[in-house]
């Protein structure tokens, strides 16, 4: 049962890192770094396919193809790769050792499902050459691969005992989650539209509180990057509606999760990562407040899109305890192995 428990806590692990480097993969446009999948230009590596490389920096030297991205597309897949083995080896473990670890495996299995979807996913934002819906729908099902892996990791640690009174605020965790994940998905949609910038100052936009906007345009899903379903240009207009509807739905979650992290700061088995809500919360302002006056910068961007990770991490463990409320600790019921 130990070998299980590494590996659980190690794909986790892996899960957030690979969230977080794959933000840096789209922010450094390096998407098609290697336009073609599994490879690299029909190569394991970068390194065999230098020249194609070459060629294509020479062809466009502003392109999407450069060394730099190649090696960042590929190290991402690399560490995918690596991750889809872990998910294999501990969803093994999980049926073999069903009786020893007293639960089901088939949230394992449903781990080792997504994973698949999410590498198919991976190779069709190549494909289909960065096409919004798909890669928006690749950092959803990233995020939720993460909250599967939070549950499975909660289940293997041990914590302070929550009163039962506060059973039924698993349904309002529920919905915070719920909201959350609306929120990612339209936050995906502004990076994945470039977007970020199509309101540059704050709290207004372009100097008024409802600018010009085209909703339909601007959330027009099937449609390539860059382009309205027509094939036009996609405008002004829609890329602002993008990015009002993802800053002001940001008003809702700060306030849903703000109060239920308030509530719950001061409860036993949910201070810790009630506390740890507020922190992420305030740094997800910030962050979202800096990149509008800083014009996007990486490591800011890259930290905006790391705190959306943590805010599903600690949704995810406040509704696990939640769930565990007026029960026994986790883990108080058996030893390891």
């Amino acid at each position: 049962m130990t070998a299980y428990r590494r590996l659980v806590f190690l794909a986790w692990f892996l899960t957030l890192d690979l969230i977080m480097f794959g933000a840096f993969v789209r922010l450094t446009d390096s998407g098609l770094g290697c336009p073609d999948w599994p490879g690299c230009y029909g190569h394991f590596s970068p390194l065999g396919a230098h020249a194609s490389i070459r060629q294509a920096l020479e062809a466009m030297p502003y392109g999407p193809v450069s060394a730099f991205q190649a090696w960042v597309e590929m190290i991402h897949r690399y560490a995918g790769a690596f991750l889809g083995m872990l998910i294999i080896a501990f969803t093994v473990l999980a049926w073999r050792l069903r009786h020893a670890l007293a639960r089901s495996p088939a949230l394992a299995t449903a781990v080792l499902g997504l994973v698949c979807l999410q590498g198919a996913f991976g190779a069709w934002t190549v494909t289909h050459r960065l096409m919004p819906l798909v890669v928006t729908t690749h950092l959803v099902l990233g995020m939720s691969l993460l909250a599967m892996m939070t549950w499975l990791a909660a289940r293997e640690k041990s914590h302070d005992p929550v009163p039962a009174a506060l059973a039924s605020g698993r349904g309002w965790m529920m919905l915070g989650l719920t909201v959350l994940f609306l929120q990612l998905a339209l936050g995906g949609w502004v990076s994945t539209n470039y977007a970020a910038l199509a309101c540059m100052d704050f709290p207004t936009c372009h100097g008024v509180w409802m600018p010009p906007m085209n909703f339909q345009e601007g959330f027009s899903m099937l449609r390539s990057l860059g382009q309205q379903a027509s094939g036009d240009p996609i405008s002004q207009d829609a890329l602002t509606a993008i990015h009002w509807t993802h800053r002001n739905f940001a008003l809702v979650v700060l306030a849903l999760l703000g109060v239920l992290a308030w509530r719950w700061r001061a409860v036993p088995g949910l201070r810790g990562p009630a506390r740890l809500l507020l922190a992420l919360l305030a740094l997800q302002l910030f962050t979202g407040l800096t990149t509008i006056f800083f014009q996007w910068p990486l490591l800011i961007a890259v930290m905006h899109n790391g705190g959306a990770a943590g805010l599903v991490l600690v949704g995810t463990t406040l509704l696990w305890r939640l769930a565990q409320a007026g029960k026994l600790p986790s883990g108080s019921r058996r030893q390891d192995a």
